[in-house]
């Protein structure tokens, strides 16, 4: 089992930034790939950002591709989400996920934390 907590969310102007970390308690993270999802109001939940066991590898969705950033600490058992240049249609709440790498989607979920962009 592997227990996520994010936090670092809360309203932010339009060009803004914010950093979201999630903190992994349970099994050994290291092995587990991470992601962020996220969540608009009466939207479906969306992927945002990936990235690999060991940090070499990262994946972007489109709408957030040179905005946001994703990194990890393998040795502070944590997950970041640099976000920059932030637009109203950011406005979500943001899911920390993860999964062994074999595994066919993600099974670990955070609980949530609020992110408003305003205008």
């Amino acid at each position: 089992q592997v227990q996520l907590i994010e936090s670092g969310g809360g309203l932010v102007q339009v060009g803004g930034s914010l950093r979201l970390s999630c903190a992994a308690s349970g099994r050994t993270f290291s092995e587990y790939m991470m992601a962020w999802f996220r969540q608009a109001p009466g939207k479906e939940r969306e992927f945002v950002a990936e990235i690999v066991e060991g940090g070499g590898r990262k994946y972007y969705a489109n709408s957030v591709k040179g905005r946001f950033t994703i990194s990890r600490d393998n040795a502070k058992n944590t997950v970041y989400l640099q976000m920059d240049s932030l637009k109203p249609e950011d406005t979500a709440i943001y899911y920390c996920a993860g999964k062994l790498l074999l595994a066919p989607t993600y099974n670990y979920w955070g609980q949530g934390t609020q992110v408003t962009v305003s205008s």
